[in-house]
This record gives C-alpha cells, structure tokens and sequence, in this order.
C-alpha cells in the first residue's frame, strides 16, 4: 500500500506541479470547446488521455517501448501545437472538433506518457510488481486532471458567463496564446 501511495503522489504531481506546464496547456486546450454542462464527456476524454498514457508508460516499464528521450520532449509541446491549431481551425465545428478530441486524447495521452517513463523505470525495482505502482500513478494523475479540469472549466464559466466574452473569442484568445508558447518550447526542444 506504502507504494501505491507514492505513485499516486507521483501521478497526482506529474499533472499539478509547476513543473507541468506542458500536460496542462494539454488539459487546457483539450476541453476549450467543452462547457460545464459537458462534465461527463469531459470525464471521458480525459480519461482517454490517461489510457493513452498509462499504456505508453506500461510498455516503457517494461521494456517495450523505448523512445529516446529528446524525441518525447519535442513530441509533448508538438502536441499542444497540434491541439491548439485544431480548436483555431475548427472553431465554428464544435461538434466534429468534439469528436477529433477523443483520439487526440488517446493518441497524445500515448506520447505524454512516454514524458514519465524514463523516471519510472529507475524508480521501479526489478522484483516490484508493476500493477500497483501504475494503478496509483494513473489515479493520481486521473484525479489531478479532473482538479485542472475543474478550474478551467470555472474560469472558462466566469469569463463567459460573467465577464460575457463570447465563448468562441474566449477559445480563440486561449488556443493562440497556448500555440504560440507550445510552438516555442516545441522550437526549444528540436532533437
């Protein structure tokens, strides 16, 4: 249980600590066409990315996948870029970007979770199971997602409700400001 609780630590931090930017401009530009009255499919799709991601980060536990590391810090920011670009795209498409969403949560949540796995492999000991240490990593992570999800959907709820900027200048205003520092971490970052 004493690990189970470290990982959940470790997955709770993965996603909430400063050091995190990149995986909540993720979040953050991920659910922009999403509402409040949204919550369950917001669930969804943020569980989606943790599939993703607890998936990539299982097989590089093992031993299965290795990607080189200067390759997943580039890939990570390139993904925002990508998510971003799609809500300035497709802005006026809610429901068809709604829908592209789910696989850009699976397929990046894969990428993303190649961010973690050189750390969990040296933090892992030959003879622990893997089971427990990735379901807490994954509950934590899980539980900081939906406590970011919470906050953007709050702000995202004052600014257009009470502030009444126009929903789709509030994600057009947040999609380029999120693109255009992805795009400079993901120059930073070229292997």
């Amino acid at each position: 249980m004493e690990d189970f609780i470290l990982y959940l630590k470790l997955g709770w931090e993965h996603i909430i600590s400063l050091d995190a930017l990149d995986h909540q401009l993720f979040v953050l530009v991920l659910i922009l066409a999403y509402s409040l009255n949204d919550f369950k499919k917001i669930l969804i799709l943020v569980t989606a990315f943790t599939i993703g991601h607890s998936l990539t980060l299982a097989l590089s536990a093992l031993d299965i996948l290795r990607v080189p590391s200067d390759w997943v810090e580039f890939l990570i920011p390139l993904t925002i870029v990508l998510t971003a670009l799609d809500n300035l795209i497709l802005r006026n498409q809610s429901k068809t970007l709604m829908r592209l969403n789910y696989y850009l949560a699976l397929i990046f949540g894969l990428i993303h979770g190649m961010g973690f796995a050189n750390t969990i492999r040296m933090t892992l000991a030959q003879e622990q199971s893997l089971f427990m240490p990735l379901l807490g990593f994954n509950i934590g992570l899980e539980l900081g997602q939906i406590v970011l999800v919470a906050l953007f959907l709050l702000l995202s709820f004052i600014m257009v409700r009470l502030v009444k900027i126009p929903k789709k200048e509030w994600s057009l205003f947040i999609s380029s400001g999120v693109f255009f520092l992805a795009m400079q971490m993901t120059l930073e970052r070229l292997p």
